[in-house]
């Protein structure tokens, strides 16, 4: 068997983690079987679908790093639903219906109060030719719903094992909106047959949904795709993230300088037997993906997880990863101010703030100057290196016995003006000895 997968978002929005960790599951099971993954952009909603959000969608994926082997959209293909609603008609599995949503409710309603599961009664199927002649003179248009058989719908399912829907259970599905548009529900087993997609991995809110595209499938004279449905992710606390997604989109990310790969380690091992830990390329996640490894408990998303993983990708990424980026970011001083600084930044641009640190103006903090001066007339000469700040500090401790923090943190805030940061033995050959000793005595370099 060819692997083919597929996402499938709507160009309504931003892709936001619950969208991009779908897709990086379907990605790495494409690359881990030698298979192709395709963007399938759903517009049939010509209403809401913009190209602004179909290439912000393309973007995000090529960010990610989620190349695409194949691409198709929905809005260029309604030909072909077309001759699917008539092939259903036809076999009397698509029949039309006239209520409306407030009678729906309705009798939605009246099934909760006496106890009964609020599934479609199927009325329409009730009616006559003349009344569904007198509901036309009356304005009325209808939606029309998918005949289910009333069977139980069985699968082998990729994460959740053996599954069965009754569908006796199930509200036969609306596939035609009453303005004529479509839900997505025909339109994706139409190009799922068309397009042999032979895996549809997405999140377990489709559960039933996939017991009905099944039959759809069937009606339709064709072998439907094996289904994984993986648990969705909650906050940190657990509470539902639907609602909250639109603040945690991939843009949103991207612009607060999360790496992409760090997003990646973190979306495929949650809610995974692996540890969550950074990795530097996605060759090295595809070694380990498994959709076997998979919880069936729902994943935690915790933005402050992702940020701490964020700076364990930086501390490890090698100069060579960053060097364009930093020189983008005006960041000079070449690999040993990325050795310097990598270990003490949580965001790539934080390393902006140390060259300017290193190589601009700063405001000491000295607040015994006959210390400090006493400490920069014990500055070897000659130029700094790697073995200066020891040599410097071991001078300075015998000439004024202080050790220790006391040591230490003055030289740190006089020539850096912070309390904090990377080594002082690594930024001090960055800084230079004329102008540590100028930060030391107040004097103009």
């Amino acid at each position: 068997m060819t692997v083919i997968v597929r996402f499938a978002p709507s160009p309504t929005g931003l892709l936001h983690v619950g969208n991009v960790r779908t897709a990086l599951m379907n990605w790495l099971f494409a690359r881990v079987h030698d298979g192709q993954f395709m963007l399938r952009l759903d517009d049939t909603d010509v209403e809401r679908s913009t190209e602004e959000f179909a290439h912000g969608i393309v973007h995000d994926l090529d960010w990610l790093g989620l190349h695409r082997d194949l691409s198709a959209r929905q809005s260029e293909r309604f030909d072909r639903y077309e001759e699917a609603v008539e092939k259903l008609k036809s076999d009397g599995r698509l029949y039309p219906c006239f209520e409306t949503g407030d009678e729906l409710d309705l009798k939605r309603k009246l099934q909760r109060t006496r106890g009964l599961p609020p599934v479609y009664d199927r009325g329409a199927l009730k009616l006559s030719d003349s009344d569904k002649d007198a509901l036309k003179a009356e304005g009325r248009t209808p939606h029309w719903r998918f005949k289910l058989s009333g069977d139980p719908v069985r699968w082998r399912d990729l994460i959740r094992g053996d599954v069965v829907i009754e569908t006796s259970n199930v509200s036969d599905p609306i596939l035609i909106r009453q303005d004529g548009s479509y839900l997505y529900t025909l339109p994706s087993v139409v190009d799922d047959i068309d397009y042999a997609i032979s895996h549809v991995i997405r999140g377990e809110d489709h559960v039933t949904n996939s017991a009905a595209q099944i039959e759809i499938f069937e009606a339709l004279r064709a072998a439907p795709p094996h289904f994984g449905h993986h648990p969705l992710l909650t906050g940190a606390g657990g509470e539902a993230l639907s609602k909250r997604l639109g603040s945690l989109s991939i843009a949103s990310f991207r612009e607060a300088g999360i790496e992409p790969m760090a997003l990646n380690s973190f979306l495929a091992k949650m809610g995974t037997s692996d540890p969550i830990e950074p990795f530097l390329s996605l060759d090295d996640l595809i070694t380990e993906f498994s959709l076997s490894k998979l919880n069936r408990a729902p994943a935690k998303f915790d933005p402050k997880d992702l940020q701490a993983l964020n700076a364990k990708l930086l501390h490890e990424l090698p100069f060579e990863a960053v060097a364009e980026r930093l020189n983008d970011l005006g960041v000079g001083g070449g690999e040993p101010l990325w050795q310097a600084v990598r270990a003490n930044i949580g965001r790539l641009s934080e390393a902006r703030d140390w060259w300017a640190i290193v190589a601009g103006e700063v405001t000491p903090v000295v607040e015994d100057a006959a210390w400090a001066a006493k400490a920069a007339a014990l500055l070897p000469e000659g130029a700094c290196d790697d073995q200066t700040w020891s040599a410097w500090t071991a001078a300075i401790q015998q000439s004024t016995g202080a050790k220790g923090r006391h040591l230490f943190m003055p030289l740190r805030l006089a020539l850096t003006g912070r309390a904090h940061g990377p080594e002082m033995a690594k930024l001090l050959p960055l800084i230079g000895r004329e102008k540590a000793h100028a930060r030391l005595t107040g004097s103009a370099v």
